[in-house]
């Protein structure tokens, strides 16, 4: 009898166990190519935007890398030289349940100053130029009523000069440049320029920030 119970209990316990499974991963399936979406954008260097979306709820990855240009395959040395028509970007793999592509530009628009044509402080060159790059007609709508918006507000005084783009090809940047910011927080630019910029935007959306980042 004893043979026969244990035998009964374990063989519900793996049909329970499966379907838990199973459910499991239909779930996952759904979340990451049912829900997830992706915006490219750059704003002056990428090792400053990367760490400030990292901290914001709803985004899951955000990879720094070189977008807008003609080059195949451009290295950060051939992108630097300005030739290569590519701008600095990141790109932002987030849920928009949790977070909606609206909020993150406006964290965009307070991130950088989208009126310097070119350049983003003593940071200068086409590469550092402000750009959106979208990855539908949706977007665009988004993007083009998010700058209108913003140019409305006293955020910045002078014109915005954001190109608003399709995406057409995004190159992932050098291991080295991924995570800068976390993998050398004493180096000088990180320290003087970076960190300042982090702090001040984790206290301006400080609501929006994982609770790992407060």
């Amino acid at each position: 009898m004893k043979q026969y119970i244990i035998f009964f209990v374990s063989v519900f316990l793996f049909f329970i166990v499966s379907c838990q499974t199973t459910r499991k991963k239909e779930s996952y399936s759904d979340y990451t190519s049912g829900k997830m979406e992706n915006i490219t954008i750059g704003g002056g260097c990428f090792w400053c935007l990367s760490p400030c979306f990292e901290m914001l709820k709803g985004v899951y990855k955000v990879t720094s890398g070189y977008s807008g240009g003609s080059t195949e395959n451009p290295s950060y040395e051939e992108v630097c030289t300005g030739e290569t028509g590519h701008a600095e970007v990141i790109q932002i793999e987030y849920n928009p349940e949790e977070i909606s592509l609206s909020e993150l530009l406006d964290a965009f628009w307070y991130l950088h100053d989208p009126t310097q044509l070119n350049r983003q402080g003593n940071d200068v060159g086409t590469q550092y130029r402000s750009i959106i790059l979208y990855n539908s007609q949706g977007q665009k709508i988004l993007a083009e009523e998010s700058m209108l918006k913003s140019q409305n507000t006293d955020l910045w005084k002078d014109k915005y000069v954001t190109e608003i783009k399709p995406l057409t090809k995004f190159y992932p940047a050098e291991l080295y440049h991924q995570d800068y910011f976390k993998q050398n927080p004493t180096q000088p630019y990180c320290s003087m320029v970076i960190s300042p910029k982090v702090k001040k935007f984790r206290d301006r959306f400080y609501y929006k920030i994982k609770s790992e980042f407060k």
